[in-house]
């Protein structure tokens, strides 16, 4: 059985050496991320070609996602690297201090003063401390220990409520999309957008560095939540990243916005990645919890495109057990998928002729006893408008862009399969009819929905489905 959900996996330490990297995608990673928020360039560009050369090896499209660091709204260091923070006691979050003790600390984010006043709550290491503001003189902000514990270098803070005002895109962000674009990704993730100008900035910033990526913005800050629909509107996908979401909005908000975001977003036609302690557990042992696996059930049948790997598989002990974990999960969750076309979907309004010939693809196969469809694409469009729906049978993507043969394998329910750039209409049938035959997935007799263009290889010019009954091939 074919999984639908997609698998994201963040490569790090514990998924550096070849061997493993070929394990894991072996296990079923679909997409790997490189935060940028750590290692140096050159890595990040060897680490990509490994992945591709292996992908290549094992004849499976692997997309790369570059996640781009953001604005590094954090703590500076403490002389003895932490300090123990006790509730009800006074500390000084202090701009211009450049080594911190058990009084006071620095900022890594100078900004921060201007963005806060008496009254406000600041939340650190994920919200595991709590200060509250009580005064705020020059670059020095004045704050209660609430909630107290252990404080370490360069901890996250974030607003409760949200309102810090760093950009999305920094200095280190323009130059790592140059860096983005010399591995050649297929994604570009932009941390803590706030709006769809960010994204719009971001996508802009792709485009001059020659790279044709596309953007996804990680919704992890309040004002994203209200500017959800313009931020959905600017980007290709989102990712729901529920870490730095729920110290800002509180974590018993996040799982209805889940449902809220992959429902928006599937509404117009982008993509979702669900994110954030997806199986934390496994960083240090061999299996997940009950609640592990439940929650990444939970985004399977919310609907979304991936589910993410962070430190699980970066700095875990078991990443590619996690993987199989991951995997085993979902293909069970998507057993329970409600295959029945929305009503929403049967009264839309195309403007498009691809997209029309997609949704009519998408209502034969519901309709009828078709083994599959067939999308012949250049850009992966018609299989992206098709995935949005679960009609209940494998998509085949095939391309002749090897672009879009690893971009395509984030979408949901689709599988991509690099087609030889044939001159007329008729051969590419044939020889997609053929390469279906040989690898199985098709037996003679079988009914395919077929989309493809009168104009072969022109972006934009799928203007026909055929209803296809499989051949034997002599």
């Amino acid at each position: 059985m074919q999984r639908s959900t997609k698998i994201v996996a963040t490569l790090g330490p514990a998924t550096s050496e070849p061997e493993v990297l070929s394990r894991l995608i072996a296990a079923g990673v679909n997409v790997v991320r490189l935060n940028f928020s750590h290692g140096k360039a050159e890595d990040h560009i060897a680490r990509a070609q490994l992945v591709r050369d292996i992908a290549q090896q094992q004849g499976v499209p692997v997309a790369v996602m570059v996640d781009l660091q953001g604005p590094k709204i954090r703590v500076g260091k403490f002389e003895k690297n932490k300090v123990m923070l006790e509730p009800g006691q006074p500390f000084v979050l202090d701009a211009e201090c450049e080594m911190g003790n058990e009084y006071r600390a620095g900022l890594d984010y100078k900004e921060l003063p201007r963005d806060v006043e008496a009254g406000a709550v600041l939340l650190l290491d994920d919200g595991r401390i709590v200060l509250d503001v009580e005064a705020v003189e020059g670059s020095a902000i004045h704050t209660r220990v609430r909630i107290g514990g252990v404080l370490s270098n360069n901890k996250g803070i974030n607003r409760q409520g949200g309102g810090l005002s760093a950009p999305a895109l920094t200095a280190k962000d323009m130059e790592d999309i140059k860096v983005a674009a010399k591995l050649d990704a297929d994604y570009v993730a932009v941390s803590f957008p706030k709006s769809g100008a960010d994204m719009y900035m971001a996508r802009t910033l792709v485009h001059a560095s020659g790279s044709h990526a596309q953007v996804v913005a990680k919704i992890e800050r309040a004002e994203a939540i209200v500017n959800l629909e313009e931020l959905v509107d600017a980007s290709d996908a989102i990712m729901v990243a529920r870490g730095d979401l729920a110290v800002e909005v509180g974590d018993a908000a996040v799982p209805a916005l889940q449902k809220r975001m992959i429902r928006l977003a599937r509404e117009k036609n982008k993509l979702t990645i669900t994110a954030t302690q997806m199986m934390e557990s496994m960083i240090t042992s061999p299996v997940p919890t009950r609640a592990e696996v439940s929650d990444v059930a939970n985004a399977v049948l919310d609907g979304t495109d991936a589910v993410m790997l962070s430190a699980e598989t970066a700095a875990g002990k078991y990443p590619v057990e996690t993987v199989e974990a991951m995997a085993r999960v979902c293909l069970e969750a998507e057993k329970s998928t409600d295959y029945r076309l929305d009503r929403d979907m049967l009264s839309r309004e195309f403007v498009r002729v691809d997209q029309s010939i997609a949704m009519a693809a998408l209502f034969t196969a519901n309709h009828m006893k078709v083994k599959a469809v067939v999308t012949l694409t250049q850009t992966g469009a018609t299989a992206l408008w098709i995935s949005r729906v679960n009609c209940g049978v494998p998509i085949y993507a095939m391309t002749p862009e090897v672009a879009s043969y690893r971009r395509l394998s984030l979408y949901r329910d689709v599988i991509p399969m690099l087609l030889t750039h044939d001159c007329d209409q008729k051969s590419l049938l044939v020889s997609a009819e053929l390469k279906l035959l040989e690898q199985g997935l098709v037996q003679p007799g079988d009914l395919l929905v077929v989309t493809v263009g009168d104009t072969v290889g022109q972006m934009g010019s799928t203007n026909t489905m055929k209803i296809v009954r499989v051949a034997a091939r002599g």
